[in-house]
């Protein structure tokens, strides 16, 4: 008798470990691989114009993901090139640096042209700005990637006309540069001639500045920028992105904040 109290008391601590170890495993929380997942991230970069009659359902498109994605390491970028002004209506947000960015993305991607409106997320998947699903894909796929490099933005300081940025970058390529994008979060646009004319667009995320900061000497710095006459800090960001120069690929990314209480006095 002795020996079966034994055996079950053998049994009933053989259990309370097997549901203890089961529970540790089941509990809510992050497991390895989770965390892994978690450092994957997405930058999408639209190329758009307001001259271009297929571009506002990219735009909009766009702005559905920013606003679903506002708790996630997703990055929009919208960059307005100019080789549409000469038809008809100068996108005020256009610049010449941008359509040169997407030409040199088709020589990455090893493509016989550019055109708008045109996505492209991590500076190697390649689709139409307005192919939702398709751009759904490719966000959750890199989502799920882990970054190859690791890049901290610190909060942002403003003095007078211009803001200051602290960076560190971690495990980038030899040949990687940091970009850091001066972006003015949402706008709207009265077109009064081209193939929008008449129309008011929305824009989300669109590309002011485009700074390139070298990562040869240091890993790490403080780099300016100037900012806008009238200035406002709640309708602005930073976000900064490491990109391999030879391929476009992109490593890592991130983003900063303004502080609330800056001045409108940029210029």
């Amino acid at each position: 008798m002795r020996s079966i109290k034994i055996f079950i008391g053998f049994a009933c601590i053989a259990i309370a470990i097997t549901a203890s170890i089961a529970f540790t495993n089941t509990r809510p929380g992050k497991s390895p691989k989770e965390d892994t997942a978690n450092k994957g991230f997405a930058v999408i970069e639209l190329f758009t114009s307001e001259g271009c009659s297929s571009c506002p359902p990219a735009d909009a498109l766009v702005a559905r993901v920013q606003k679903e994605s506002h708790d996630k390491p997703v990055y929009i970028l919208a960059f307005h090139v100019d080789y549409w002004n000469r038809l008809g209506w100068k996108d005020v947000f256009s610049s010449a640096e941008y359509s040169d960015r997407q030409r040199t993305y088709a020589h990455w991607l090893k493509l016989s042209s550019v055109y708008t409106p045109q996505v492209i997320v991590n500076g190697r998947t390649e689709l139409i700005g307005s192919e939702e699903d398709k751009l759904r894909n490719a966000i959750q796929s890199n989502l799920l990637k882990p970054a190859k490099a690791e890049l901290t933005l610190s909060e942002i300081k403003v003095t007078g006309d211009k803001a200051s940025l602290k960076y560190s970058a971690e495990g980038a390529a030899n040949n990687a540069s940091l970009l850091i994008a001066l972006v003015e979060k949402t706008a709207t646009t009265k077109v009064q001639a081209g193939e929008n004319g008449g129309r008011i667009l929305s824009h989300v995320q669109i590309v002011n500045k485009l700074q390139s900061v070298s990562l040869k000497s240091s890993n790490s710095g403080t780099e300016n920028i100037a900012l806008l006459r009238g200035f406002n800090p709640q309708n602005w960001e930073v976000i900064g992105f490491i990109q391999n120069t030879a391929n476009g690929e992109i490593e890592g990314a991130a983003k900063a904040a303004f502080p609330s209480t800056v001045s409108a006095n940029a210029k």
